[in-house]
């Protein structure tokens, strides 16, 4: 068993300067790694907590989304880090999303077989889940995370006031990330989320530890994701088909939090023909997701190939597609076969459902 760094939760910004400041003391050239927006919104919060205000500090900067997240990007930073002389004592500050981490983990663990890097996630999503755990990785075409490693950063600092740089849209789409650890193996905070007046950011922040100390727990157990680790699929083998669909349709966008939360509800569909959700459950399930996510406009046409693209799942096993259902709300199963027929249910489950307009 590897034990995770456990991400380090600091709520002012002297503790995140002297956290930084522990970390980068004594080390070769910094490459700060960060799309567009986190560059222009981001990286102005830490710039003076940095060695020298950051001005020997190599900005690599990306375009926003996913897809910058490729092996093409990831050869251009290769070929920067070279042109700026980066070695194995260099650090590489991933600052960003999901995407920034994934790509800058990957980026940083193959470089010269590995330079240290860390994480300073700036979305929720990031905050809760994708930076969180050692994963690394890259897409291939429209096949998510194809190609990666599992590599712990050597810090994941979280500072939530990162978030209010935030639109709401990207906030929400990273709560589905904490309704899933919720769902998954912890009946508590999803009390605390049903019974919350409103879904908003001053809750978010305050349950962000909450929500990590869950992914922290699964990860210690089982770091390269032999067993229980799969818990923390629930929601993503139908979302990630989703979410590759959208980005082979031009002019249409998911993002990867708003796909998982879909992918939920077609889940908890197939954990309820299991047996092991019951009714009332899936309804509470469903309801709490419609109300706070927007459809997505699917062509029953398109139920073949959104089959297809969960043939492609990494978690996959003698050509059967892999899932993690519900075994009730707090617990979960892992390695779970149902039948196609049962999928397609689950996807008519998804188009029908009564969202609010």
């Amino acid at each position: 068993m590897m034990n995770e760094h456990a991400p380090y939760i600091l709520t002012d910004s002297k503790s995140l300067e002297e956290a930084l400041s522990q970390r980068l003391t004594d080390k070769g050239r910094i490459f700060i790694l960060a799309d567009y927006n986190t560059a222009e919104h981001c990286l102005p919060m830490i710039q003076s907590m940095l060695p020298q205000d950051g001005k020997d500090c190599m900005l690599m900067d990306l375009a926003a989304g996913e897809d910058a997240k490729s092996l093409d990007t990831a050869m251009d930073l290769y070929r920067q880090l070279i042109t700026y002389g980066a070695d194995r004592s260099s650090v590489m500050i991933n600052l960003g999303g999901g995407m920034v981490c994934d790509l800058g983990g990957f980026v940083a663990s193959t470089y010269k077989r590995g330079m240290e890097f860390i994480h300073v996630p700036t979305t929720v999503l990031a905050q809760v889940d994708a930076a969180i755990g050692g994963k690394t990785g890259v897409n291939l075409g429209s096949l998510k995370n194809m190609v990666g490693n599992f590599t712990l950063p050597s810090a994941t600092l979280i500072y939530p006031e990162f978030l209010n740089t935030l639109p709401k849209r990207e906030v929400m789409a990273g709560f589905a990330e904490i309704l899933k650890h919720a769902l998954i193996a912890d009946h508590l905070l999803w009390t605390k989320i049903l019974e919350a007046p409103y879904i908003d950011l001053p809750l978010i922040k305050s349950i962000i530890p909450e929500a990590s100390h869950v992914k922290v727990g699964i990860v210690n157990r089982d770091f390269e994701e032999k067993g229980e680790r799969k818990k923390l699929n629930f929601g993503h083998t139908i979302g990630h088909a989703l979410e590759s669909l959208i980005l082979e349709s031009p002019g249409k966008n998911l993002l990867h939090g708003e796909a998982v939360a879909l992918g939920m509800i077609a889940e908890s569909y197939l954990s309820m023909k299991a047996g092991k959700l019951s009714d009332d459950e899936l309804k509470a399930i469903s309801d709490f997701i419609a109300q706070h996510y927007k459809p997505i406009e699917l062509d029953r046409m398109q139920f073949h190939r959104i089959i297809e693209l969960m043939s492609h799942d990494k978690k996959n096993k003698r050509s059967k597609v892999n899932f993690t259902l519900l075994n009730g709300i707090g617990d979960s199963l892992i390695d779970q076969e149902p039948d196609m027929e049962d999928v397609m249910e689950a996807l008519n489950y998804l188009e029908r459902y009564p969202f609010p307009a």
